[in-house]
């Protein structure tokens, strides 16, 4: 390669890899596999070697990729939390031991002792304390300056709060999330159809980054913690030494720390954590190799980035062939349709593998799988099975092209996928296999408002076969109710109460509670205004529904698609039978257009209104809500404490309304 073409192809690698380092470290939700990542890394690494000319100071080679978020304090690290030099191969493990006893040589130092250990797969924190006392944390960041996520990390119940020693002490550890807690909590967001995490890795960096704590308490983080970084009042020979007193102070650390005293027994260790790999209750992406003596450690020094003292072996991920039985289908809670690989088993990192998610009709086409194709498997981040790839040269003739279905597998209604989505959906509205998320928004605030009605008791309904069906909501007794709770007589007829005063609503209100794809509250009042009815709305004609504002053409199609189904005509005659209101008052019919036109902008606390309230207001007269300020904004409301939205709103010179000035506007 010459001159130019190296600086090139430097200058790509770079910006790749920027871009990647920034996906990874600061947004947690990374686009390749780390060891994509790893051989973009030791491809730039190779070509600065070979081109110096070219190297950077802003090079990631020489840098940490890790920034400090948004809304966090920052910490500046007493000793910097560097990162690791990678190798990939024992060759590369041995030359820089050979390295390591040739400097103990030359510096008179006769013997040379490692501790080999897990390369936890988690983000790197620090933790300070004060006379014994747990006071701050943080995250890497870029080594030098950090996140204070103190408050994050005091919900991790494996972090002690106070130490045995009453002494000031800053130590180094590694957030994660176990495979079994990760492998429960990706389950969860399957069955409610929220995105999946990518690793364990980044589901623990983007739970330890959380501006609220609340939630960071909500997942099952944990930490090995494996290095001193500063202590006082006390001295270590030895790296192993440091371990033994951390354990031995209530630190939970690193479990896997194998003191080596030769070459080989390097080696052996880095095979064994190897073999090992599957057993391990935490994912690993390495095993980390220490010279063990503190005072020579201070000899080899470091580079602006990496100790000279340590390295970081990267295991290449395990991959296995097998072939791809059948594609079936399953329906998660809000509809969608997921294809699953049925696999000839196989062990994959010590796992018996059977079946796995194939995403959606885009990934099966992408990589091009057909039933009976031969596939090679491995597991992302050694927990989430993945098929990488089919082995074309493989195929028979014999292969079959997978489709997606047009139909629901569990209900048989309509499952439509829409222009600019990658999600195939039921739309059937009585669908077994949905109704949980269909029951817990009809009932909810902005729909029919059933106070009381929540998710436990939806969840607990439906365990007793109480609710198998929306309408089911207006059979409930009394008793049935009462049964859920000790002593439950009261709250039983709360809810009955509420579920009686919710027959009432405005039409408005239970076109919301369908829950019709694209159609939230504002179009449903819309809808309400114009049709009057329901029965009106279910005959609605595509040319009426898509002239309407705020409808068009893809909402149009999803209201004709969702009333043309059985599932929706039965539900709609057994409310009409149990008495909910499917008309729009007479008072209503008459609309008041004053804020036609006009967006809003809500900000501060208001006295008088709630938040809804005003936001409905403001929509009865035809007006517009928005969540954020712009040129198009019109009027930003402002009560008490009002923030950056109003600092904004009087940089683009919008007219700012007080309380009391909207009060006049409505009247």
């Amino acid at each position: 390669m010459d001159k130019q073409k190296a600086k090139k192809r430097i200058e790509e690698l770079r910006k790749t890899l920027e871009y990647h380092a920034d996906k990874y470290y600061n947004q947690d939700s990374p686009e390749i596999s780390d060891f994509e990542y790893d051989m973009l890394m030791v491809e730039l690494r190779n070509l600065e070697k070979q081109y110096p000319e070219f190297s950077s100071s802003d090079s990631l080679t020489q840098k940490v990729g890790g920034k400090v978020k948004e809304g966090f304090k920052k910490v500046e690290h007493e000793v910097p939390l560097q990162s690791l030099q990678d190798v990939f191969s024992f060759d590369e493990v041995r030359e820089f031991l050979n390295r390591i006893e040739k400097q103990a040589l030359e510096n008179n130092i006769s013997e040379v002792n490692y501790v080999v250990e897990t390369k936890i797969d988690g983000l790197s924190s620090a933790l300070e304390y004060r006379e014994g006392k747990f006071v701050r944390g943080a995250t890497r960041g870029n080594g030098l300056v950090g996140e204070d996520v103190t408050e994050n990390l005091k919900t991790i119940k494996t972090i002690p709060k106070e130490i045995k020693d009453k002494i000031d002490i800053t130590v180094r550890g590694e957030v994660f999330i176990a495979k079994k807690e990760f492998e429960k909590m990706n389950q969860e967001r399957e069955e409610n159809e929220e995105e999946l995490f990518a690793n364990a890795r980044n589901a623990a960096a983007g739970s330890l980054r959380q501006l609220d704590s609340n939630i960071t308490r909500q997942r099952p983080l944990d930490i090995y913690v494996f290095n001193v970084q500063k202590i006082d009042g006390k001295h270590f020979n030895s790296h192993y030494e440091e371990l033994e007193y951390l354990l031995k102070q209530g630190f939970n650390v690193n479990p896997v720390r194998i003191y080596c005293k030769t070459k080989d027994e390097v080696i052996k260790a880095i095979e064994k954590i190897g073999k090992d790999r599957e057993k391990l209750t935490f994912g690993i992406d390495g095993a980390v190799v220490k010279v063990d003596n503190l005072a020579f450690r201070e000899i080899l020094g470091t580079t602006s980035k990496v100790p000279k003292w340590a390295i970081a072996y990267k295991y290449p991920p395990e991959q296995k062939e097998t072939i791809l039985k059948d594609i079936i289908c399953q329906v998660g809670r809000t509809g969608v349709i997921t294809p699953m690989a049925i696999l000839e088993p196989v062990i994959v990192a010590g796992s018996k593998i059977s079946k796995t998610t194939l995403h959606n009709e885009d990934f099966i086409k992408e990589k091009d799988l057909r039933i009976g194709d031969t596939v090679i498997l491995q597991k992302a981040g050694d927990v989430i099975p993945e098929i990488v790839s089919c082995k074309k040269e493989k195929r028979t003739g014999k292969e079959k092209i997978f489709n997606m279905p047009k139909i629901c597998p569990v209900c048989g209604a309509k499952a439509v996928r829409e222009e600019g989505e990658a999600a195939t959906r039921c739309t059937g509205i009585e669908c077994p296999a949905k109704l949980f998320r269909n029951l817990v928004h009809f009932a909810s605030r902005e729909a029919m408002n059933i106070d009381g009605l929540g998710e436990n008791i939806i969840s607990q309904l439906q365990e007793k076969k109480l609710i198998e069906n929306i309408a089911d909501i207006y059979d409930l007794t009394f008793e049935q109710i009462a049964s859920l709770k000790k002593n439950g007589t009261k709250f039983a007829q709360n809810l009955i109460n509420s579920i009686n005063k919710s027959k009432q609503n405005e039409l408005y209100r239970l076109i919301t509670a369908l829950g019709i794809r694209h159609v939230g509250t504002k179009a449903a009042k819309v809808l309400a205004r114009k049709y009057k009815t329901i029965d009106k709305l279910a005959n609605a004609s595509f040319e009426s529904l898509s002239e309407t504002n705020d409808i068009g053409e893809v909402v149009a199609n999803s209201i004709i698609d969702f009333f043309a189904q059985e599932q929706t005509k039965d539900l709609i005659q057994r409310l009409v039978k149990v008495g909910v209101n499917t008309k729009q008052e007479e008072n209503d019919e008459e609309t008041d257009q004053r804020f036609v036109g006009k967006t809003f902008v809500l900000t501060g606390t208001l006295n008088n209104f709630t938040r809804e309230e005003a936001q409905n207001i403001i929509e009865k007269f035809e007006g517009k809500v928005s969540s954020s300020v712009s040129k198009k904004t019109s009027f930003v409301l402002a009560g008490e404490e009002a923030g950056s939205k109003l600092a904004k709103a009087n940089e683009l010179g919008i007219k700012i309304l007080s309380e009391q000035e909207f009060i006049e506007l409505i009247k």
